[in-house]
């Protein structure tokens, strides 16, 4: 993790130097949602996904650091006042907090843009075949489009204050968050050379991660325990949409177990290869399924 973090940090920072002629505002409000970053699982992912199949790093990055980008416009935009309208990410004031709602808007529309202007560059096209690029560039922008990312966003509003199923709850689940997930081992998948079925296998894996990762931060905000410091109240949890609120924290921990167990499976046939992203699913649910829980709140019913 800190090694790869740490490839991932210094390629951000080349991509953000100081632009001459441009806001140093936007470009400073930008900077804002991406350092210091959170885990980086996202472009970890892609790194250590196309690791498995033989990718060489310098073609992975660039991917590796829209993925990252794209995350942190999405939280950007979930802090503001007319989405989640948090006042905390990371234990830091939110970018709307520092900059002004204006600015933190465009802050992620800038960041959202950026991610493509990155994948599109000629040096991506000349790494790997040109269709190829504009194959996963065409992923990536279906992830996170209203069929994945921003419809997920968009259902979960709708849900908030309602009674809603466990059906509705995943499905704004795989889409708010798996989507993205799933596509960062896609891409990484596929930059590494990813045959048919070995794209498939890992495919799976990062479907039951991507839920997996929501169910366990959902676990940990409905407890009222912060991850990295930006973690929600329970009480402002259980207005939403999550595992814990519809079945129950106990229930919820099982079907964590159950993801986290079928992730790592579908991994087996790829050896010590996969050793890194055994690592990280395991990294997933390790603060939601901690020992000490608070015995009250494990113990609700939905």
């Amino acid at each position: 993790m800190s090694s790869r973090r740490s490839v991932i940090d210094r390629a951000l920072e080349r991509y953000f130097t100081a632009h001459e002629g441009q806001s140093e505002t936007i470009w400073r409000a930008m900077r804002y949602g991406l350092f210091p970053g959170g885990k980086r699982i996202r472009p970890i992912l892609t790194l250590a996904a196309g690791e498995v199949f033989g990718g060489k790093q310098r073609e992975l990055v660039p991917f590796a650091c829209a993925v990252e980008m794209i995350h942190a416009y999405s939280l950007i935009h979930d802090d503001l006042p007319a989405l989640d309208d948090d006042e905390l990410r990371r234990g830091a004031p939110t970018a709307h907090k520092v900059f002004g709602e204006g600015l933190a808007l465009l802050a992620g529309d800038g960041l959202l843009t950026e991610a493509f202007h990155v994948l599109s560059a000629p040096p991506v096209a000349r790494a790997l075949s040109p269709e190829l690029v504009l194959e996963l560039i065409h992923e990536l922008s279906q992830a996170i489009g209203v069929a994945g990312l921003v419809g997920g966003q968009a259902f979960d509003l709708e849900a908030e204050n309602r009674e809603v199923d466990l059906a509705m709850v995943e499905y704004i689940h795989v889409k708010k968050t798996g989507a993205l997930i799933l596509a960062s081992v896609r891409i990484g998948a596929r930059v590494g050379g990813a045959k048919a079925a070995e794209l498939k296998r890992i495919s799976r894996y990062g479907e039951y991660l991507g839920l997996a990762f929501q169910i366990a931060d959902d676990i940990v905000d409905f407890q009222g325990e912060a991850v990295g410091g930006d973690g929600e109240s329970a009480y402002k949890e259980r207005k939403k949409a999550t595992y814990p609120s519809v079945i129950g924290v106990v229930q919820a921990k099982e079907q964590l177990k159950e993801l986290l167990q079928r992730s790592a499976r579908e991994l087996v046939p790829f050896g010590a290869r996969a050793e890194p992203l055994k690592a990280l699913a395991g990294l997933v649910g390790k603060q939601a399924l901690h020992e000490h829980d608070n015995p009250t709140i494990q113990e609700m019913e939905p």
